[in-house]
């Protein structure tokens, strides 16, 4: 079998901290990137990658709330006419001179508190052409009539960031700016915030829009079956009739029991570390992916129950492809390097 590994932030972002990779063993992962053919291209984000990887084409945003409101919402698939943005729930806090997001990461959220918040949003809104919608509590959507003409950031690429260069651009832009601050007012008193506090809960004080589109048409999959715990790209599988599957508990049983066709693996337990600037969360996922996956996958490509191994990788800095066979283990020429080496800033 061929099998693509695809793991966002397998390199650290912030390149201020150098000594992150200090003491890292990784013996199996250092040798197989060692022995690749490796390639780099310009950094994206890592919904559009995973929207490029499966043929999906981009309209103003890349489509994610359209493909991801099918799993959500399966409903969703008899409004293909609609224009679907997302509208997710998100905190907001002013740090020196500018405002910083965090996602659902840092706080928790159920469904009925998500239908308080978006049932006082829509009656502010009071709008039947721009209704928001909670499909699940962390994910809310919002259905448009008519296409806005915006392009907007994904709530990923904003986390932990300066939003003020990230909110909605093009023509129609100063509608959503301004809906974006009336809801910060009216969420700042809801009741159901005042009760967080009051809890020492995070407030959700506001939304973030992004990811919008229309449904696109469907494009063949690269992949005969796809195994991972992250949603968009369930969603992606989905829509694109992609036979998925959670992430195995044995990588060892895993790989003798899939000896043949194109298998992609989705290891994402890095992002969120990298994402927040966690660097010992970071570290400990990362130790925990070589002797878990790592390990097990450098013998099989050693044993010829892999044919290609392509390791692909995305942060804020670059998108990086390591493709390695099993003759390419035998460069014994090749001087293993540690992680830091490949890390591009």
């Amino acid at each position: 079998m061929n099998l693509h590994l695809y793991i966002p932030s397998l390199f650290w972002s912030e390149s201020t901290t150098p000594a992150i990779y200090d003491d890292l063993h990784l013996p199996s992962l250092e040798a197989l990137l060692a022995k690749s053919t490796i390639s780099h291209t310009n950094a994206i984000d890592m919904n559009a990658w995973l929207c490029r990887t499966f043929n999906i084409k981009k309209q103003l945003d890349w489509p994610v709330a359209p493909i991801m409101s099918l799993c959500d919402n399966p409903d969703s698939e008899k409004q293909v006419e609609h224009y679907w943005l997302r509208a997710d729930p998100v905190h907001l806090r002013i740090e020196q001179n500018h405002i910083m997001l965090a996602d659902n990461h840092i706080f928790e959220l159920t469904q009925d508190e998500a239908q308080q918040y978006t049932l006082a949003i829509n009656q502010y809104i009071n709008d039947d052409s721009l209704t928001l919608m909670p499909f699940h509590p962390h994910r809310w959507y919002i259905r448009l009539t008519n296409k806005p003409e915006i392009q907007t950031s994904t709530l990923n690429s904003a986390i932990c960031q300066n939003i003020n260069s990230r909110l909605p651009t093009g023509r129609d832009s100063v509608k959503w700016h301004n809906l974006f601050n009336e809801i910060q007012m009216l969420l700042h008193n809801h009741p159901l915030n005042q009760i967080r506090e009051a809890n020492n809960q995070i407030t959700i004080n506001s939304i973030w829009f992004w990811g919008g589109g229309n449904l696109p048409q469907p494009a063949d999959s690269p992949y005969s079956t796809l195994w991972s715990n992250e949603p968009f790209s369930n969603a992606i599988a989905q829509f694109n009739h992609t036979p998925r599957n959670k992430l195995p508990s044995n990588t060892s049983h895993w790989l003798q029991e899939n000896n043949s066709g194109e298998q992609f693996v989705i290891l994402d337990s890095l992002l969120t570390a990298d994402t927040y600037n966690d660097a010992y969360l970071w570290r400990e996922n990362l130790k925990a992916l070589e002797k878990t996956w790592f390990l097990p996958i450098y013998t099989a490509l050693k044993n010829k129950q892999i044919n290609q191994l392509k390791i692909s990788t995305t942060n804020k800095n670059s998108n990086q492809d390591f493709v390695i066979t099993h003759k390419s283990l035998w460069k014994f020429w090749i001087t293993i390097k540690p992680l830091s080496y490949y890390a591009v800033n």
